[in-house]
């Protein structure tokens, strides 16, 4: 079975700084990684794979820099990667980056057959969580969200048994294939790269499409001009001050919070002119 993985070269959002300017991202102040969910989404594609045998492909659009993302993802051990690359991509919402995504896994189905499709459940630096299931809906197979656990591949019957997170609870369901899975961190432990795959990554250089590569492409929905969403403004929440530190002992402290606790009156409701 060959296994696809869409996967997005992001900012280390924990260091990265929005501009008050522009009220947008300054990329530019932390280092590109490759989105995190994404990583285990590569994993459980190599998983397989040794499992059932096939080829594992990754799939990326972005500017040049985005090899870096698709090297990595050979180091953990896919086959091949493609990079799609073009001013005419940029500036792309959700809905715009699932049509380019599709465009391209158009042509690698006529090229090499897919079998499965896997995301992260989604991107750091966006958190939508969108651009699985848009590509899904394109292709007109199933999507499978917020999958914890493979449980069986039937390649002979063409199906698939998953677990899925969900907000009470877990799903366990089975579904025809192809289908698209998006995937949690809990889905796997990335293992550290064998010597022979970082040598592969390090020589590695991922095969680059621009749009005039692909085929029917309406290029109204590429970039800004196939983006609907817009957005107003984003700042950084504020940092809270003031706050008081409590020590001593942990008697001591309990007894401290008791009396803070106690003396905050708003927190209580009042019945019978009890305090509850």
């Amino acid at each position: 079975m060959n296994v696809l993985v869409c996967i997005k070269q992001v900012p280390d959002t924990k260091i990265i700084k929005v501009n008050p300017k522009t009220n947008t991202l300054d990329r530019s102040s932390a280092p590109a990684i490759l989105n995190p969910y994404d990583a285990h989404a590569v994993e459980e594609a190599v998983r397989l794979t040794e499992q059932h045998g096939g080829k594992v492909l990754v799939l990326s659009m972005g500017p040049p820099q985005a090899r870096i993302a698709i090297k990595k993802c050979i180091e953990i051990g896919a086959d091949e990667g493609y990079l799609i690359s073009d001013r005419r991509f940029a500036g792309a919402d959700t809905l715009a980056t699932s049509y380019a995504l599709y465009k391209a896994i158009e042509k690698l189905i006529k090229e090499e057959g897919l079998d499965l499709v896997l995301c992260g459940k989604h991107a750091i630096d966006g958190d939508t969580g969108q651009v699985g299931p848009g590509i899904a809906r394109r292709m007109e197979i199933p999507p499978l969200t917020n999958v914890i656990r493979v449980e069986k591949v039937d390649t002979d019957e063409g199906s698939i048994i998953v677990h899925r997170k969900i907000e009470n609870g877990y799903e366990r369901i089975q579904s025809t294939l192809p289908c698209l899975l998006t995937v949690e961190k809990e889905i796997n432990e990335v293992a550290y790269s064998p010597l022979p795959n970082m040598i592969k990554a390090a020589r590695y250089e991922p095969i680059v499409w621009t749009v005039d590569d692909l085929n029917d492409v309406d290029v109204k929905q590429l970039g800004l001009k196939g983006s609907p969403t817009i957005v107003g403004k984003m700042w950084p929440p504020e940092k809270s001050s003031g706050a008081d530190m409590i020590g001593g002992t942990v008697e001591e402290q309990v007894e401290q919070l008791l009396t803070i606790t106690l003396e905050k009156r708003e927190l209580f409701s009042v019945k019978g002119g009890e305090t509850t």
